[in-house]
């Protein structure tokens, strides 16, 4: 939120107080560990005086487990503060806190906050290098800590005060906000805040975290996050689920803004050094994504959304891509699986499904799994609505009534997963699917949520605008872990915030079928996995309109490099005959890639849910000492050895940068250096694809499914690069969750020998 007119001056309207110094430190134990306790008046107390008649900031310090510092900054401490994000790593007993000559610290693990006694106001965020050395990650200086009050008629539009009503995603107007900066060092670059489609670096960006259905093309995003981390080592949380407001040097150029209405605000600082490091600690804070099963790194074919189709269409796409010799792993029913106006009733439309249980059982016998489109809407035709509205399963109106609107479906309702009854209804309705031969759910939607309502557990509704996507999706993943077992749920979920990465998959929303959506769907998939996420896929060939046979095919190549893959549209359908048989080939020879390295994604997603790390990673996560790759967003590793540069252009050209040290071309055995930008020029049978000097990837010999003993048909291909002979130990984890580490040797042309 912008509240000031330029250097000197605040906007019309905006009246702010700062703490001005740490006037009085106390160090207190507690229960649950240490903490820092200060008041911070908005203004240096030069005598007895100036204590009274002057608002003051109470700014406390805390440790919810090692090397994270919470800071709780409080105008009005008896206001309900409201809900926050689950934390499930915090623990009792973190934080050592001390003053001595005056100053304040509070350390945990190798991060330590330190406020200076007096003024200016001055807290310290330091971090201790593994040689012992301690250095100034960020800090809070003079009149970073904010509270401000608007005048009336001073509202707020989409990150500026102003005269205008909100506009876009329509974040909440209030009276008051919470502000704090953090300082930005030189060369200092934010990135993450969900998934975000414009430049991967935020430095000079506004950016809302208000969940919205605004497409692929604009500023708003479905999956919104307010965490970001640095180049220089540390990570912030802001842990407020609703509406937050970030200027990132956007404002005040030197700092990172954040701000929340209301009287308090919450932020978690969070150290390790590195890019990963600080990623493992924030999932291990916010939760590490769940494991996902074998099957779901398959090709996942779609009916697509508006398009005219019944079992006989089905059966002649599965058929047509089994002839074709293009393996598919899900088959996924999209909205009109249900009839018009009924959605969610969970009923198949009898119409054109009069045998739906038939129908899976004869999908399973294709050796598919089944997935199908719901959303946490229930329409007035629906059969439903009456059930729920007499339940109480609803979201009401301040008056009582239900709460309705025609967006979407004419006067549907919103399921207020609040009440635990409601949450036990609609899981009921998914258990009698499953029970059908369901196998997996799209769930999506979970971004309109209003603001003028009431929930049944009394919950302030600008933090449930963000938080609903989580209890939506949560309720979801309870049926399917319930239903099929942990680590055989998957979801296909639109949006979420903080703590969502826990259940995947998330896919990309809604993009258009062109070369500039295809780049910045990766972009967006790049934020989102620099937020937390673990797995992430996309609509192959873009979702709105059809795409032409050049970007249909590159986008292939794209999508079957990604943790999963999706073909699905709107109104056309997404089989590759559709646009010419190149694009068969295509479909079929990156689909046999894909299912060749399973051991190795299958590792890569093992990780992700052990440590938070991304099985796609950005460049400035995998080579955070590599100035160049900071900015690079087209391009990413796939698990740790591969390097994809997607084909964005209908030429064929493209430029990317292949970082320091030896590289393998995986489809020549080329050996080149890096260092360096290149540009080539691909047919739509390659792309560039380069392995990690040293990497010994474990590849599948079967390319007819994605889920099967990998020991049984396993082989091993080295990539010595520049470096010669080796050896690596490679453990390989089945689906069935037996591990077996191989020691392999190979010598400089890449030969192996397994011990």
């Amino acid at each position: 939120m912008k509240f000031t007119d330029g250097f000197w001056q605040v906007r019309p309207g905006v009246t702010p107080v700062y703490a001005a110094e740490a006037y009085d430190i106390d160090a207190r134990q507690t229960p649950d560990g240490d903490r820092l306790v200060v008041t911070a008046p908005t203004k240096v107390i030069a005598s007895r005086g100036d204590t009274l008649n002057r608002p003051t900031l109470t700014v406390s310090l805390s440790s919810p487990m090692a090397g994270v510092v919470t800071v709780r900054v409080e105008h009005h401490r008896g206001r309900r503060p409201g809900s926050s994000f689950d934390l499930v790593g915090q623990e009792a007993g973190h934080g050592s806190a001390a003053v001595a000559d005056g100053v304040g610290t509070l350390t945990s693990g190798d991060l330590s906050a330190v406020v200076t006694p007096g003024a200016p106001w001055d807290l310290r965020f330091t971090a201790t290098d593994p040689d012992g050395t301690r250095r100034v990650l960020t800090g809070s200086g003079h009149k970073s800590l904010g509270h401000v009050t608007l005048a009336p008629g001073a509202e707020v539009s989409r990150g500026v005060v102003g005269n205008a009503r909100v506009q876009g995603a329509d974040a909440p107007t209030s009276d008051t906000f919470v502000h704090a900066q953090l300082d930005l060092g030189v060369g200092e670059l934010v990135y993450g805040l969900g998934e975000r489609f414009g430049p991967l670096v935020k430095n000079g960006q506004t950016v809302d975290i208000w969940n919205a259905d605004g497409g692929t093309s604009s500023e708003q995003a479905y999956k919104n996050v307010p965490f970001y981390l640095t180049n220089h080592g540390y990570g912030v949380l802001v842990d407020h689920p609703g509406h937050v407001s970030f200027e990132v040097g956007s404002e005040a150029v030197e700092r990172v803004q954040f701000s929340v209405p209301g009287e308090s605000l919450v932020f978690h600082v969070i150290g390790g050094g590195t890019p990963e490091a600080v990623l493992e600690r924030y999932t291990q804070l916010t939760g590490r994504p769940a494991h996902v099963p074998a099957w779901s790194y398959g090709l996942w074919l779609s009916t697509s959304f508006t398009t005219d189709y019944d079992e006989a269409t089905v059966t002649s796409f599965v058929d047509e891509m089994a002839a074709r010799q293009l393996p598919v792993s899900v088959f996924h029913f999209d909205c009109f699986w249900m009839r018009e106006f009924a959605w969610c009733d969970f009923e198949w439309d009898p119409r054109v499904f009069p045998d739906p249980t038939g129908m899976l059982g004869r999908l399973h016998d294709k050796d598919l799994r089944v997935c199908v489109w719901i959303n946490p809407y229930i329409g007035q035709a629906s059969a439903l609505f009456d059930e729920a509205v007499e339940g109480g399963y609803l979201v009401m109106n301040p008056d009582g009534s239900v709460w309705q609107w025609d967006l979407w479906q004419a006067g549907m309702g919103l399921v207020d997963f609040t009440n635990p009854d409601a949450t036990a209804w609609y899981q009921s309705k998914l258990r009698a699917l499953v029970d059908q031969g369901v196998d997996c759910f799209k769930t999506d939607f979970g971004e309109r949520i209003p603001l003028d309502v009431v929930y049944a557990d009394g919950s302030d509704p600008e933090r449930m605008h963000n938080w609903y996507t989580q209890l939506y999706n949560r309720a979801v993943f309870e049926v399917l872990e319930e239903t099929r077992g942990k680590g055989d749920a998957v979801l296909f979920a639109r949006s979420a915030t903080a703590g969502g990465q826990q259940m995947p998959v998330h896919w990309g929303g809604d993009n258009t079928s062109s070369f500039p959506s295809m780049a910045e769907t990766l972009r967006g998939g790049l934020s989102l996995a620099l937020s937390g996420f673990g797995f992430w896929s996309h609509d192959i060939g873009g979702f709105e309109g059809t795409p032409d046979p050049a970007v249909f095919k590159r986008w292939v190549q794209f999508g079957l490099l990604s943790s999963h893959s999706r073909f699905h549209g709107s109104s056309s359908y997404r089989v590759p005959w559709a646009f010419d048989e190149e694009a068969v080939d295509v479909t079929r020879a990156f689909t046999e890639l894909k299912l060749r390295l399973m051991p190795y994604l299958y590792a890569a997603g093992l990780e992700a849910s052990a440590r938070g790390i991304p099985v796609m990673r950005p460049m400035p996560l995998a080579f955070p000492d590599d100035p160049t790759a900071s900015y690079c967003d087209r391009q990413y590793l796939l698990g740790a050895d591969l390097l994809v540069a997607p084909v964005f252009s209908a030429s064929g050209d493209v430029e990317y940068w292949l970082p320091a040290g030896s590289w393998t071309n995986w489809f020549t055995g080329e050996v080149v250096p890096g260092g360096v930008w290149r540009r080539e020029q691909h047919g739509f049978d390659t792309l560039p694809l380069w392995v990690r000097e040293g990497a010994v990837l474990p590849l599948s010999t079967r390319t007819d499914r994605p889920d099967h003993d990998y020991h049984e048909a396993l082989e091993f291909r080295a990539f010595p690069g520049a470096g010669g002979a080796g050896s690596r130990d490679v453990t390989v984890t089945a689906p069935d969750g037996r591990a077996v580490s191989y020691a392999v040797s190979f010598d400089a042309e890449g030969r192996t020998t397994v011990a």
